[in-house]
């Protein structure tokens, strides 16, 4: 550790939907719980991952200043010049306008680049090459109609299958904001060693039995709505909702 900092060899995508305007960001790495220390979205502002020597502070740095008026590309330039390590660093970011930078530090581990376009900017080190990135990238442009984090589900899945993190697995997290100041979807595999698979068996039971209970909840204009049968799924045991998973008692 150095400066209270974390070492996470990575691969994510930070990326804004044009259609719905949600920001999201999915990651995977062979160490343990990447999603409690690389990935930040705040409603409305943007989207930024801190990885290789994860430095939660520029990312915070990052969303303040994009709150503040500036774009991607000149918030994240603006943090990594107040960084004394900025050659250890990993970051992608995307704005709620959709502009996008990405940042490689030249004394992280190889493989690593990035890729950027409109609405995303893909990067990982120590990978097993390039073909991760190009995998993700294909991913994400396949199918534009679906939701934003499904979209990244299947980056997660697409770079596993290129080869990921050259280490190994051990954990993922897909985190996605839309209108609210709560997340839409925030779910997390902390240490599996399958973990983009395992994110994606949870984020099915998530979307049958989490996303009605969360499209529920009170709204910045003050409303919400629990309909009869979201009080009733959530009733069943576990075993017995759509999708399934968990246990009942005994």
């Amino acid at each position: 550790m150095r400066d209270g900092s974390a070492f996470a060899n990575t691969y994510s995508i930070v990326a804004r939907c044009a259609r719905t305007g949600e920001l999201g960001i999915a990651v995977a790495s062979a160490v343990p719980a990447v999603g409690a220390i690389c990935p930040y979205v705040r409603t409305g502002v943007g989207a930024v991952t801190t990885q290789s020597w994860v430095n939660p502070y520029l990312a915070i740095a990052i969303l303040d200043d994009i709150a503040a008026g500036a774009d991607a590309e000149g918030a994240l330039g603006r943090a990594l010049a107040s960084d004394s390590e900025a050659d250890l660093r990993q970051l992608g970011v995307v704005d709620a306008s959709g502009r996008s930078a990405s940042f490689t530090g030249a004394d992280c581990t190889d493989w690593h680049g990035s890729l950027t376009g409109p609405g995303y900017a893909i990067q990982g080190n120590m990978l097993t090459g390039a073909p991760v990135l190009e995998a993700m990238k294909r991913a994400f442009d396949a199918d534009m109609d679906k939701t934003l984090a499904e979209r990244l589900m299947s980056c997660l899945t697409a770079a596993q299958s290129a080869g990921g993190d050259k280490r190994g697995k051990q954990s993922a997290a897909v985190l996605v904001h839309s209108h609210e100041a709560y997340a839409l979807v925030d779910l997390r595999v902390d240490e599996d060693a399958d973990p983009v698979g395992r994110l994606r068996a949870l984020f099915e039971i998530a979307r049958a039995q989490l996303a009605p209970f969360v499209a529920g909840m009170p709204k910045r204009d003050g409303g919400s709505s629990f309909p009869r049968e979201v009080m009733d799924l959530l009733l069943l045991s576990p075993p017995e909702r759509p999708k399934g998973g968990g246990s009942r008692e005994p």
